[in-house]
């Protein structure tokens, strides 16, 4: 590799790291705040760039946001699309998805309390990302297999928003109810609080699969 090219590749580096590091400052920030409450300064400043260098590598705060949220999308979605993709039986399938999303938001606890918030403030905004990422591709996939599975009998007929609403209310309330849970049942003890997730995890698939 010549000079040149080694400080093209530097630079390249360069701009890769601090694009990187952006995006999970902004992530953390929207987690925390929301992202009408989150700025464009708050951002800079937790990256420790200033805000000109910051508007270089995303324009506006929603580009930011639409790198945010395929970083947190990109990190579940593709992985759930090819559980549902084996030959494992659907039980088996549904509790890989399970550990997949239990291991993400114990990762990311604030993650359900962002996501319900964004639902709130501007459920359009949020559509509109997903849909901007193309990432609607992979809903549309799972919902054929979905589909397919009811129609093959391996478990009842239920309408998709069911089983979305179910899902989700179940992986979620647990990490939106937690300082409750862990001051009412476990003495505010993380690792009691966290063997207890991991039973639930187990029992809530159990009970998913017998609702459906």
């Amino acid at each position: 590799m010549n000079s040149t090219s080694t400080i093209a590749h530097q630079k390249t580096e360069q701009t890769e790291n601090i694009e990187s590091r952006i995006i999970e400052a902004a992530k953390q920030e929207f987690i925390k705040k929301g992202f009408e409450q989150t700025s464009m300064s708050d951002i800079a400043a937790v990256v420790g760039i200033n805000r000109p260098t910051l508007h270089y590598y995303f324009r506006t705060k929603d580009k930011m946001f639409q790198a945010v949220f395929a970083s947190i999308v990109a990190k579940f979605l593709p992985h759930i699309d090819t559980i549902f993709s084996t030959q494992q039986s659907f039980s088996e399938k549904l509790e890989d998805v399970i550990d997949v999303y239990v291991s993400i938001f114990s990762t990311n606890p604030l993650l359900p309390k962002f996501i319900i918030g964004e639902i709130q403030r501007d459920a359009n905004h949020l559509i509109e990302t997903f849909y901007s990422l193309n990432l609607d591709q992979y809903l549309k996939h799972i919902g054929e297999f979905l589909e397919k599975e009811m129609e093959s009998g391996n478990f009842k007929k239920v309408p998709l928003p069911f089983i979305f609403m179910t899902l989700y209310s179940q992986l979620a309330f647990p990490f939106l109810s937690k300082n409750l849970t862990m001051k009412l049942f476990f003495n505010e003890d993380k690792d009691t609080f966290n063997a207890f997730l991991q039973e639930w995890k187990h029992l809530s698939c159990i009970r998913l699969w017998q609702s459906w």
